[in-house]
């Protein structure tokens, strides 16, 4: 925590610190080294970012007082406060004496949480104590007499490592498989497991010197209703950069994941695998804005570089400009050539705002926020018919739309074409309607078409996490199991907390027959988001590929969405001899069958139902379901794979069947 006070008050800060101390919290206090200066300054800065909780000691002293170092320290840990949510404990005020709260004269932050009062010398246990909770620490010791002499803070254990337990689960598990009676119907989909460690799921722990990842901006506005135009603002620095050579920056999904959380920067760039953190905040009166960016370097916390902008509405082209061109200037890079960012296409201010918020409820991903992103998207466009990104993300709303059962498949895909091939003649060096356009001929099984389109998206943005995704895709699905690994771990390294491109990877290291990677990968997702659709459901395929009937089961049943659980429940019924659960399950998957004919294929070849399987896996390709992409590795259709017309199939949908060396 990080102790704050006027400098008439340092004895009463030196004893709250001396019983905190005591107590077992690390506190920031130490007045030998209040000397100011610039080195001093980014030391308070970096402290004060860092801190779990910040502690502001109120007094007479400090109300009478309308300069102080003080004051800055206040004023920082205010904005930080901006960005934490309101449940989430952080500016902890003591006053020492009797000033009332009316008259402190603080930051609105400190007035809306409670106040501490220590009048008397010595701090009692019970503040102590409410100090641990809210670090989350276990019970604390008393505190220690006033005028004692701080102790040292103590020395941190390191946790407890896990790859010893990692490596026992997966002996236990091998176990278990080798115990198996080999005639049990399932036991095709255990054969052949690779023995290989687990997998990484994205971001190192160091990052990379050319390395940067933009947060959310704060939006500090007095009504709090900009935060559509904040997180866009971030989002067009996000683009910009991007196009910088070498530069590596994570996508939205995961540099948006810390939004509203009490996250140190050194954990964010920990987490992304990044050397600096880009943050700031938006403040809008009327017409006009006032943003604020800060270009931090995650190691030590220094501030490499930070600017204001005072903006008419009219002018936020010029201050997403400005703010790319410095960022770029600081990192100093020199790959560029013109050594400046791509200038972006404009538009009117009320058309943009409309963007705005159709990106920004498109991200939601709810069914009432796409339908509202759909029809936020078509005003803008009328109003700039000839504005690519706006084009391209309407393909990708729709995407998501058909994803979310919105739109048919065939109606909803002529759509995503429309509004791709539109963002291209307009912009043909816009990479995302080129990856919106190969998503609809991957839904086709159009693999030429898919493979010519993603070309030409990664030509243009090589770290773009949706072609690699998408290529992951189409390489499972007519090449290499190897080369798909490598294009879904692009993904996740480019947008490392993006729960759905760590699904797809873990989903892929268990069609590779390398389960124990992919139930180590599945698991860090669960940690991260166990409500995250369709995680349980891996996972327990996962188990089940490693020999564990029961904890297949378990998972099954774990499963939050209820799609995926009645994808996992005839599976885990049948292999733990629950057959007439299991036929019950089966029969619901049946009659709730829309969108989802490729997995009723792969149950009933679980089955051992092989007319049936063939029969509904026909019945995917011709509904266009997503599903049929992985029919090439999918170890649930074990049963048919020497079936000569599964092979048929596969020729009809140009798959060649699987290479002995791959």
């Amino acid at each position: 925590m990080f102790l704050s006070y006027a400098s008439q008050d340092a004895e009463a800060a030196r004893r709250i610190c001396a019983a905190l101390r005591a107590a077992g919290v690390e506190v920031w206090f130490d007045q030998s080294e209040l000397r100011g200066g610039d080195a001093w300054d980014q030391k308070i800065r970096q402290q004060i970012r860092d801190c779990a909780l910040f502690v502001p000691i109120i007094s007479a002293n400090t109300a009478s007082r309308p300069e102080g170092y003080f004051r800055l320290e206040w004023g920082l840990a205010d904005q930080r406060s901006q960005m934490i949510a309101r449940n989430k404990s952080f500016i902890v005020p003591v006053c020492v004496d009797a000033t009332p709260d009316t008259g402190a004269d603080v930051p609105d932050s400190f007035q809306r949480v409670q106040w501490t009062r220590l009048r008397t010398p010595q701090i009692p246990p019970a503040f102590c104590e409410r100090i641990a909770t809210l670090l989350g620490m276990p019970a604390v010791a008393g505190p220690v007499p006033p005028g004692a002499a701080p102790p040292a803070p103590p020395t941190r254990r390191a946790p407890a490592p896990t790859r010893a337990r990692l490596i026992v689960m997966i002996a236990v598990a091998a176990g278990l498989l080798a115990a198996l009676l080999v005639w049990q119907p399932w036991r095709m989909f255990t054969a052949r497991p690779a023995a290989r460690g687990p997998a990484a799921v994205g971001g190192a722990t160091a990052g990379a010197e050319k390395s940067i990842a933009v947060l959310p901006f704060a939006d500090m506005s007095e009504k709090h209703d900009q935060e559509y135009f904040s997180d866009g603002l971030a989002e067009e620095l996000i683009d910009a950069l991007t196009r910088v050579p070498n530069l590596r920056v994570p996508a939205r999904t995961s540099s948006f994941s810390f939004k509203g959380k009490a996250t140190t920067i050194g954990e964010i760039a920990r987490t992304l695998g990044v050397s600096h953190v880009l943050e700031g905040s938006v403040r809008k009166s009327g017409e006009h804005l006032r943003i604020t960016a800060q270009l931090v370097r995650a190691d030590n916390g220094f501030h490499l570089w930070s600017q204001t902008y005072d903006r008419d509405v009219r002018d936020i082209f010029a201050v997403q400009d400005d703010i790319a061109r410095a960022v770029v200037e600081q990192l100093r890079i020199t790959l560029l050539g013109s050594g400046v960012v791509a200038p972006q296409q404009t538009i009117g201010t009320e058309a943009h705002n409309l963007y705005l918020r159709a990106r920004y409820l498109t991200d939601r991903d709810t069914v009432e926020d796409l339908d509202r992103a759909v029809a936020l998207y078509q005003q803008a466009l009328a109003l700039e018919p000839s504005y690519a990104p706006g084009w391209a993300w309407l393909a990708f709303c729709h995407v998501r739309r058909i994803a979310q059962g919105l739109e048919p498949t065939g109606a909803g895909f002529e759509k995503v074409v429309a509004a791709a091939t539109r963002a291209i003649a307009i912009d043909p060096r816009f990479p995302e309607p080129y990856v919106m356009l190969a998503t609809a001929h991957l839904q086709y099984l159009e693999w030429q078409a898919a493979a010519q389109a993603l070309t030409k998206g990664v030509a243009l943005d090589p770290n773009n996490v949706q072609a690699q995704e998408a290529l992951g895709f189409l390489t499972m699905a007519t090449g290499r199991m190897s080369d798909a690994l490598t294009h879904f771990r692009r993904a996740v390294d480019g947008d490392p907390l993006n729960l759905l491109h760590v699904k797809y990877l873990g989903r892929a290291l268990h069609y590779a027959r390398r389960p124990a990677e992919s139930a180590a990968v599945l698991r860090h997702a669960l940690e991260l988001n166990a409500q995250f659709p369709g995680l349980h459901y891996e996972l327990g395929r996962a188990l089940l590929q490693l020999g564990d009937p029961q904890a297949a089961l378990a998972a099954f049943e774990a499963e939050a969405d209820p799609y995926w659980r009645a994808f996992g429940l005839p599976i885990g019924y049948l292999v733990t001899h629950r057959n007439p659960q299991a036929r019950v399950a089966l029969a619901v998957l049946v009659e709730h069958s829309a969108g989802s004919e490729f997995q009723v294929a792969e149950t009933f070849a679980f089955f051992a139902e092989r007319d049936k399987s063939l029969e509904w896996l026909e019945r995917a390709r011709t509904a266009h379901d997503p599903g049929i992409l992985w029919t090439r590795r999918d170890p649930l259709l074990a049963s048919i794979s020497a079936d000569p017309r599964y092979r048929a199939f596969l020729q009809r949908v140009a798959m060649s069947p699987v290479s002995k060396d791959d």
